[in-house]
């Protein structure tokens, strides 16, 4: 039995996973002004990932970006090996041949983004200019963490534009973070959550069930007519489009890192008949379920 098939088998306990979904990419992110130079299309939290194991001998069309929080791991680019500890981070650009694992007997726990846009080949340029072996070590930081997990929320709630954009700058706050380490402030700051926000929420409870545009606009105390409204331009997508973008979300997680029967996916996320969940699937994210599981048994 090969590493990576175990893990995508069981996964790693308290994994985090987002894969954005192919028509976002093609028409939003690309074109947009903003995202089209720099933006994220996926992005994963592996705590002591045993086992973890990823080759690609032709590389991928993204850069990968593998900080390691503790424990440790390997990388090889284009068959130069790297020794990856506590603290380090490494950069593999794209179209590298490349391969990776956790150690044995201390698995890394590892934050990871695979990024792309017309600003990210010179970025990379820029990360690895002062670097030995692509591998830039680094000290520990809760506020660049903290910069981390509010781009993995905010992509959790969902893909408006206003999200993506934010996710693409704060992505670039990120990277500076990385390569002007000692200039890095991250300022204190808390937001209120806004009606849509709280909606969001709401769509996140009862992702495993059906919700019907009524019980939103109720949820939040607004005619259904006023409540598509504001959603639609806060958003720019209607409510249950947004809800449905969520589910699938969900969906590829459980495709990624469960065996479960694809109607049985459907199920867990409230959807009924597996054949309108699989026009929904392939519709957004460019392949089928099952499509997708393939694809993801070498990825990441």
């Amino acid at each position: 039995m090969k590493a990576n098939d175990f893990r995508k088998r069981e996964g790693f306990n308290g994994q985090k996973l987002i894969v954005l979904p192919k028509k976002i990419i093609n028409d939003f992110l690309n074109s947009d002004a903003i995202t089209r130079q720099l933006h994220i299309t996926d992005i994963g939290y592996y705590p002591k990932a045993r086992f973890h194991y990823a080759e690609r001998n032709a590389g991928i069309g993204q850069h990968i970006l593998i900080y390691c929080l503790e424990g440790y791991g390997w990388v090889e680019i284009n068959k130069e090996r790297i020794e990856i500890g506590p603290s380090e981070f490494v950069v593999i650009p794209k179209n590298s041949s490349h391969r990776y694992g956790a150690s044995e007997h201390k698995p890394w726990t590892i934050y990871w983004i695979h990024f792309k846009g017309e600003l990210a080949g010179y970025i990379v340029e820029l990360i690895l200019k002062n670097a030995a072996n692509f591998q830039p070590k680094l000290a520990y930081n809760e506020e660049r963490m903290a910069l981390f997990d509010d781009i993995y929320h905010t992509l959790e709630m969902g893909y408006s534009s206003d999200a993506l954009r934010y996710v693409s700058m704060t992505f670039s706050h990120f990277l500076s973070s990385l390569m002007y380490e000692r200039k890095f402030v991250n300022p204190d700051h808390k937001a209120e959550k806004d009606i849509v926000e709280r909606s969001v929420g709401f769509m996140k409870e009862k992702i495993q069930t059906s919700v019907t545009l009524s019980e939103l606009a109720e949820f939040s105390r607004l005619s259904v007519s006023h409540f598509s409204s504001i959603f639609k331009a806060k958003t720019g997508y209607s409510p249950i489009e947004y809800f449905n973008h969520l589910k699938i979300q969900h969906a590829c997680q459980y495709l990624s890192f469960t065996d479960l029967p694809v109607k049985n996916v459907a199920i867990m996320l409230g959807i009924h008949d597996p054949y309108y969940f699989t026009r929904m699937f392939t519709r957004l994210m460019g392949v089928s379920p099952t499509a997708y599981r393939k694809k993801q048994e070498h990825a990441f």
